[in-house]
């Protein structure tokens, strides 16, 4: 197998001349997804590690500095010009999902388990084949993750108090938030419902070139601040949840992970779920990107830049990371246009952390969950849900299927059934479009050299025509067709000019009716076979079981030699 040649875009602009006018727009678009991605990654280191998991930076700062490694690293190396990486909220459930079951340091060889599987997908050019997962799952779990995430910041969006942290899984989570709804903070839900709805309107009435979420995060904290100096009321705060250093204001160290033989084996079915995760939302997102900028990204480059990301991040304290849309989106909508605004975000990142790390602690907890629950608002594909009873029924079992092995259980669990569900329903629904119909002298329904109508088919000859793909699911259609003539033809004439393709239990179900016909003393005569069932049969020996002077051109050549066959 030839293995693709890896050609990160960045190194066009080692060979390009750009004028000054587009290096200061990618400047200018790097400094805005900067800012963007601040209170994002914030939130999501938050929702991605459980209090009292013992981690080596606190929560938020695992967020910030997976921005700043994986955003570098997806630019300079990636194959899309104006993709910006770092970690995402459709991880969070799977994530979480690892760290109860393994810990953080589960979490770190499965991060880095998924890079190495993405590096090599890239290298396999196994790129294109994320575009065959079929829409419905894709559909299913995005909303599936954007429902796990709301419910997940439930206990941080209204100051909801309790002995013991909400558990996982969906269905007791529901249950601990309704035993514990009395205990709910006016303030806490003033603060939340007020942030969400700053994210929501400062695009519409405010200066667009800064985020909503920014200006949410600064007025929510000084308001904590003089609500807490003079008025007594206090709030939670990251500070005080993850203590006055929660962003330490230096680069992290660099440290090797542990890891056993044991943990690799259990960490091999959700480190998969990352990696294919991960390169459905960068592929994803690179599509989105050049619809916004005209350009054509390189699938499997970006694959391969991934899987650096990933492998990376996790020896300096990092999450899994992926292309995120909203944030590609914006660097293409503020100018950006090369892979220099990627790596002037991941700068402006990494100075805010060196510069003004210590204010961090004073951003009210709710304004994060704020940020959250408007990320997974925008994710959800909620207008698919009203348009299920327009859909295929097949496809809406799927998507409702994804969708709720997602919520109720996890991403793995979810993207295995639906998968084998879409196959099994696909298969199903080509089975049932492959026709076998007998043919007789009055058929119209082919071109003059094929046309039956007006032909005489001699006594002794039997006819059939296969309309459609000859794959394992219509297989049996043709022997039970076969078997319904009580008597057994002198010649049968099997007409596939109008079969493009054909597969092992086909060939198998055809082998086992030129078997029987042949014991009887008949013939099998193929008609206008195409060039891949053709060398199927030829490479499974069928050709020459047949005869290759019973394979003809078209449907007149079939029956001179079934003429001709009848009279010897």
């Amino acid at each position: 197998m030839k293995l693709h040649a890896f050609k990160p875009r960045s190194l066009e602009l080692l060979t390009q001349r750009r004028p000054k006018s587009a290096l200061m727009n990618d400047v200018t678009a790097g400094v805005t997804v900067g800012l963007i991605a601040l209170p994002l990654a914030l939130a999501l280191g938050i929702a991605s590690v459980p209090q009292g998991v013992e981690t080596p930076y606190p929560a938020p700062a695992l967020g910030i500095f997976t921005a700043i490694i994986a955003g570098f690293l997806i630019s300079l190396l990636g194959g899309s010009r104006v993709q910006i990486g770092g970690p995402t909220a459709a991880f969070i459930p799977i994530v979480l999902l690892i760290i109860e079951a393994h810990g953080y340091a589960g979490l770190v060889l499965a991060t880095m388990m998924a890079g190495l599987i993405l590096i090599v997908m890239g290298f396999a050019r196994l790129g294109t084949l994320i575009k065959f997962i079929p829409w419905p799952v894709t559909s299913g779990f995005t909303t599936g993750i954007a429902i796990a995430i709301m419910s997940t910041q439930v206990a941080d969006f209204t100051g909801l108090k309790a002995e013991t942290g909400a558990p996982r899984e969906f269905l007791e989570k529901c249950l601990w938030i309704f035993e514990h709804i009395s205990t709910v903070d006016p303030l806490t839900i003033a603060f939340g419902i007020g942030s969400c709805a700053i994210i929501f309107l400062w695009p519409r009435f405010g200066w667009r070139k800064l985020p909503g979420s920014i200006v949410a995060m600064l007025l929510a904290t000084v308001l904590a601040f003089v609500l807490q100096r003079f008025g007594g009321m206090e709030v939670a705060t990251i500070g005080s949840r993850f203590g006055a250093a929660a962003i330490p204001n230096h680069l992290p160290a660099f440290v090797i992970p542990e890891f056993s033989l044991e943990l690799i084996r259990d960490l091999i079915a959700p480190a998969t779920a990352i990696a294919i995760l991960c390169a459905i939302e960068s592929l994803l997102s690179a599509v989105v990107a050049d619809g916004l900028s005209g350009d054509r990204h390189d699938s499997n480059t970006e694959l391969i830049a991934q899987g650096v990301a990933n492998l990376t991040c996790p020896f300096f304290g990092g999450l899994p990371a992926t292309g995120a849309i909203a944030r590609t989106s914006a660097n293409v909508g503020n100018g950006g246009s090369s892979p220099l605004s990627g790596v002037v975000h991941a700068v402006v990142l990494l100075c805010i952390v060196l510069i003004f790390a210590s204010f961090a602690s004073y951003i009210p907890m709710p304004t994060m969950a704020a940020v959250l629950v408007m990320v997974a608002i925008r994710m959800g594909e909620w207008h698919e849900l009203k348009r299920l009873g327009q859909m295929p029924a097949s496809d809406a079992l799927v998507l409702l299927t994804t969708m709720l092995l997602t919520v109720i259980f996890d991403l793995v669990v979810a993207v295995e059934v639906g998968m084998v569900l879409a196959a099994l329903l696909f298969i199903r629904r080509i089975s049932e479009t492959t026709e076998v119909s007998q043919v007789t002298e009055n058929d119209v329904l082919e071109s003059p050299e094929q046309i039956a109508q007006g032909k005489r088919i001699p006594e002794g000859v039997l006819v059939y025509r296969i309309f459609g793909p000859f794959l394992f699911g219509a297989a049996e259609k043709m022997e039970d067709v076969l078997e319904a003539n009580a008597e057994f033809p002198k010649v049968l004439i099997l007409r596939m000019h109008l079969v493009t393709a054909m597969d092992m239990t086909a060939e198998h179900a055809l082998a086992s009716v030129v078997e029987r016909l042949q014991k009887h003393g008949s013939t099998v005569i193929i008609s206008g076979i195409h060039r891949q069932p053709l060398g199927l049969l030829k490479k499974s020996g069928m050709i020459k079981k047949i005869g290759m002077a019973n394979f003809c051109g078209h449907f007149d050549e079939a029956l001179l030699r079934a003429e001709k066959l009848l009279k010897q």
